[in-house]
């Protein structure tokens, strides 16, 4: 019986941990989605005509789907989102207008659909299995359809070729930076794995990206040539400039434009706001629904501050450029600076470590076992790497720990800045009792 959220994502994922048997191998060998596209095909979905946003990269994705769906929102659209991971609740994957789909819909949606995932589970062949974000899209398209939204923003959750989120035909794809990741997923040159990020790109369609590697750029445009589309790749003289820092946020300026408040304090989030403008303007946005799109964006646990004594700001950075970007966001920080990191094993922690080590007096390093498949590096490797990169190195078993540790280093004076995986960056919501329900 799908009683409760915890039994409805037993549910969605019992096929998906047929793969935690089995060596990981690459997402062309692995993942298949004609399992949800029949799904889909099942259940009639999507029952409602709209238009279709897909977003993809290697960062930045969920900022750019929560900026584009307010742009939107403010233009007089009802926008619906799948975005991931989530922060707090399974819900915050889908949203329409900002609030996540309430529990009871949820379940009562996916109880509707149980009958069709259970027929399509019954054909399945030993190995294959229906992907969880299939399902999420499902449950999201027929909310999507009951709440009458008329144009959706889909973030994919890696890649893009093989990925089920992008199953849905699209007007526009959007391309946040791609860089290495998930090698032993994707590939390991960047080429081939923007190869796998430019599969979003559908045929006759639009496509913008902000501005790429050559070997990237080179992908994209092949695909697009491929597909009979139209690409634009931003250039870096095409990006919104930063101004000046805002209480609220920071005051950007962008051609055209001109000065603007974006109520977010990663100085990254300049190139996500610039993509999410230029995806909004194939919508029809005016500079007044830009003004009031863009000050109404909340996207927590992007360069937020938490506390003040001693200062506390987290980031989503799991990689070392996005953690030069969330040091260079910062400005005058109390010392001492502590900070506190958790970054996957299969990501650049070393160079991370660094990042953070250059505005650091100590670096606290912690994990999570939040979602077990998501594995930390090992106690002494983690360490090992972290004193390369700095003097004065510790280890915490969990986020609680480690920032009572934080806070014995820093003191009531000082900075706390903790740099790690969104799972973490979860766990710093329920901390400190933060909403995410709406944004």
């Amino acid at each position: 019986m799908i009683d409760s959220m915890e039994a409805a994502i037993r549910y969605i994922f019992q096929t998906r941990r047929r793969l935690d048997k089995s060596p990981r191998a690459l997402d062309e060998y692995t993942r298949d989605t004609a399992p949800t596209l029949r799904l889909l095909a099942r259940t009639g979905l999507p029952a409602q005509q709209r238009d279709t946003i897909v977003v993809t990269g290697s960062r930045g994705k969920g900022s750019v789907s929560a900026i584009t769906a307010k742009l939107l929102s403010a233009m007089g659209r009802r926008a619906g989102t799948i975005t991931s991971p989530h922060l707090v609740h399974w819900n915050e994957r889908i949203r329409v207008a900002g609030r996540m789909i309430p529990s009871q819909d949820f379940l009562r949606i996916l109880r509707a659909l149980q009958p069709h995932i259970d027929a399509e589970i019954a054909r399945l062949a030993a190995g294959q299995y229906l992907s969880p974000q299939g399902i999420f899209l499902a449950i999201a398209l027929r909310y999507f359809d009951e709440q009458h939204v008329d144009v959706a923003v889909l973030e994919v959750g890696r890649g893009g070729r093989f990925d089920d989120i992008a199953v849905v035909p699209n007007q526009l794809a959007l391309f946040t930076p791609i860089m290495l990741e998930h090698t032993a997923l994707l590939g390991e040159s960047l080429a081939r794995i923007a190869w796998h990020k430019a599969g979003i790109i559908n045929a006759g369609g639009d496509a913008i990206s902000l501005p790429q590697a050559d070997e990237a750029a080179a992908q994209l445009r092949k695909e697009a040539a491929r597909q009979n589309a139209r690409l634009v790749v931003l250039r870096e003289d095409d990006l919104a400039e930063f101004v000046a820092r805002r209480a609220n946020g920071q005051l950007i300026r962008l051609p055209a434009y001109g000065e603007l408040v974006l109520p977010l304090l990663g100085r990254y989030q300049l190139a996500n706001a610039t993509l999410a403008i230029r995806a909004a303007e194939c919508f029809g946005l005016d500079e007044t629904a830009l003004r009031r799109g863009l000050a109404a964006v909340q996207w927590p646990g992007r360069a937020q501050q938490l506390d003040e004594s001693p200062r506390v700001i987290i980031d989503g950075a799991i990689t070392p450029t996005s953690a030069r970007s969330f040091v260079q966001s910062l400005e005058s920080l109390p010392a001492p600076v502590v900070s506190i990191v958790g970054v996957p094993r299969d990501r650049d922690y070393s160079g991370v470590y660094k990042a953070m080590a250059a505005v650091s007096n100590a670096l606290v390093i912690t994990e999570t076992d939040i979602n077990p498949s998501t594995r930390f590096p090992a106690r002494a490797d983690a360490l090992r790497a972290a004193r390369h990169a700095c003097d004065d190195v510790h280890y915490a078993a969990n986020l609680p720990a480690a920032f009572a540790l934080a806070r014995s280093l820093a003191g009531a004076s000082g900075t706390i800045l903790l740099a790690g995986s969104l799972m973490l960056i979860g766990e710093c919501m329920l901390l400190w009792d933060i909403d995410t329900t709406v944004i």
